[in-house]
């Protein structure tokens, strides 16, 4: 039987410099995968900054649309923020009309996490909702988010 061994003639010499050779391709494995993930985190972060920006930008441009609205943040109720089957988080809207005839409301519904940061916003359309009458809606995320969500009106507007 014979080993296998290196100039300087030894068997264990030769082990020895395996491991070292395998315990550095594992090393440089470790930190490449770990580079991999570095740098995708800020990536995901950077994606789910532009669908916030998006998802802002729009929700700002639906209520900007709305003529003769008059502000009705104050007739708009939440319910408890829930889940889809989507994965989506969701919220029960109701908005109640004082006026004494048929309106419609556009709400602005916030989705935040524990601390209160933002983590999406829709705006939900509630048409023609009777005078003296509510006007239930149901608002969704545009993505899904994780964690624990609150929800918040933003904006509400009568027209």
């Amino acid at each position: 039987m014979t080993s296998c061994s290196d100039s300087s003639g030894t068997a264990s010499s030769s082990r020895s410099k395996a491991a070292s050779i395998a315990s550095s391709v594992a090393s440089s494995v470790a930190s490449s995968a770990a580079s991999a993930v570095a740098s995708a985190v800020p990536s995901l972060a950077s994606q789910g900054a532009s669908a916030l920006a998006s998802a802002s930008a729009e929700a700002r441009r639906r209520l900007e649309d709305v003529q003769n609205g008059i502000d009705a943040k104050d007739d708009v109720h939440l319910g408890t923020p829930a889940t889809d089957a989507d994965g989506r988080s969701t919220v029960a809207v109701r908005a109640h009309n004082s006026a004494d005839s048929a309106k419609s409301f556009a709400v602005q519904v916030d989705f935040r996490d524990q601390a209160g940061n933002l983590l999406d916003t829709t705006v939900v359309t509630l048409n023609d909702v009777g005078a003296g009458k509510d006007g239930k809606a149901t608002a969704h995320s545009n993505r899904k988010l994780s964690g624990p969500v609150r929800t918040d009106v933003a904006r509400a507007v009568r027209y």
